[in-house]
């Protein structure tokens, strides 16, 4: 299929997990594809074997997200989509509000909520000289619910869903054809869920097959999301599918949220 032929975009954090699987779909569909990440051989690879391109790129760098997207107008011409999937979930052990220490919480904050900004301030021009598209934030279903146990993470990315109706509306109040919506994954099965299982398991002193024993228990549809199927969001809202879709925050979770609030 080629939902995205002739469309240049940019996912930030593509080297692996969700991040790799939103490079692939786009990829799959016409998209001439630019991987940045900050895992210099795993984000290479993945270029290499797909015929992307392969930037290194910190998104907490203000300059660096300058240079990234010139560098993307300069050699492809235009820019259509940007995917903020870049984050982090910071350390376990000072996760809640007592063991917090305020570096760590500027740290989660400053990538997961900061590199959105600054990728968001850098890409909306550019993506309106090319005449429009796409804006992506990978925010979480921790952005929708309390966290007391990843204080941090989910402030970040509760922060990310505001911003991104903001952004949405600031692009459509001023005509710039620039669509901005949130992607909310519930428990997918990434590199990042096996290090909280693990982290939870030690803390509590059980098995992380029982950690994760739980943690399936709690989707209603009784399976963990793939990456894959957040992969499929984001192609969607990338798409002239969702020309008429802005400031949405896009829940793929299992329906975990359905017995929440």
């Amino acid at each position: 299929m080629t939902r995205l032929i002739n469309k240049v975009a940019i996912v930030t954090g593509g080297a692996a997990g969700l991040g790799a699987a939103i490079v692939r779909r786009l990829k799959s569909e016409g998209a001439a594809v630019i991987v940045t990440d900050i895992q210099l051989d795993a984000g290479q690879r993945l270029a290499d074997e797909l015929g992307c391109l392969f930037l290194e790129h910190d998104v907490t760098d203000e300059t660096q997200w300058e240079n990234v997207v010139s560098h993307v107008e300069r050699e492809y011409g235009a820019l259509h989509v940007l995917v903020n999937n870049a984050g982090i979930e910071g350390d376990f052990d000072m996760a809640d509000l007592e063991s917090a220490t305020l570096t760590e919480w500027r740290t989660v904050h400053r990538v997961n909520l900061e590199g959105i900004f600054l990728g968001c301030r850098a890409a909306v021009p550019t993506i309106r000289r090319a005449g429009g598209g796409a804006i992506i934030n990978l925010s979480s279903t921790a952005g929708l619910v309390a966290t007391p146990d990843f204080l941090a993470y989910g402030s970040s990315k509760a922060a990310v869903r505001h911003l991104t109706m903001s952004v949405a509306l600031h692009c459509a109040r001023n005509g710039s054809r620039v669509r901005c919506n949130s992607v909310h994954p519930g428990i997918v099965l990434t590199p990042m869920l096996y290090r909280i299982i693990e982290d939870l398991a030690k803390k509590r002193s059980v098995s992380a097959a029982q950690i994760l024993r739980e943690f399936k228990s709690e989707i209603p549809q009784g399976e963990f999301q793939d990456p894959d199927d957040v992969a499929h969001a984001v192609l969607f809202l990338a798409s002239e599918e969702a020309r008429r879709i802005t400031g949405i925050q896009l829940v793929v979770d299992g329906g975990c949220m359905l017995g929440r609030g």
